[in-house]
């Protein structure tokens, strides 16, 4: 009960960036569907011809992923850095960024492996199977696009916060009360 409380409030503290890859998953998910059934022979042309392209998606992501994680770090180093003192939500988004990206990484580099499984040179594999190996390979494709656009809505997110409040200035939620308070001391002082 408490992890399924943990994932409500994980999706509801980053709705829009999963609305956008909910969106995202949906408009793929739909063009797919769109190409209509197949029937097993054709269906294996067609994972032989998407395979490179699936690989390369996979291959992306992997990279993708693996280059935000690292540079979460510099994120965490320049929110440390700063004048203002950071409520710890914002330690909790990146930690969100970091295990949503963590668990993308992981489901392309383990479908990235899948992909390069050569199925389609299989001669004992029943023909009938290469109708599900395609559906299963554009709706798992659809998914981590999808992914990729929430990692990417999330990390802009928290990039737009950091630079209001780092940048600009800006007052900002994210600013912990204590130095609110403390400014205002300050100014009442003078």
């Amino acid at each position: 009960m408490a992890a399924q409380t943990k994932i409500f409030d994980f999706v509801r503290k980053n709705k829009k960036a999963f609305y956008g890859g909910t969106v995202a998953t949906l408009f793929l998910g739909l063009a797919v569907f769109l190409l209509g059934s197949v029937s097993g022979y054709e269906a294996k042309k067609l994972i032989s011809s998407s395979l490179p392209g699936l690989n390369m998606l996979c291959n992306t992501i992997v990279l993708a992923s693996a280059t935000i994680l690292a540079l979460l770090l510099t994120l965490l180093g320049i929110s440390t850095g700063t004048e203002n003192k950071l409520k710890k939500a914002h330690y909790k988004q990146v930690l969100n960024i970091a295990s949503f990206d963590t668990f993308l990484f992981v489901g392309a580099l383990i479908l990235f492996q899948l992909f390069n499984i050569p199925i389609t040179e299989a001669e004992n594999v029943p023909t009938t199977w290469f109708d599900a190996i395609y559906w299963a390979t554009l709706i798992s494709s659809s998914i981590l696009s999808g992914m990729m656009i929430t990692v990417i809505l999330m990390l802009y997110t928290t990039v737009t916060n950091i630079i209001n409040i780092v940048g600009l200035g800006k007052d900002h939620y994210l600013i912990s009360d204590e130095e609110i308070e403390e400014e205002e001391k300050e100014s009442d002082t003078d």
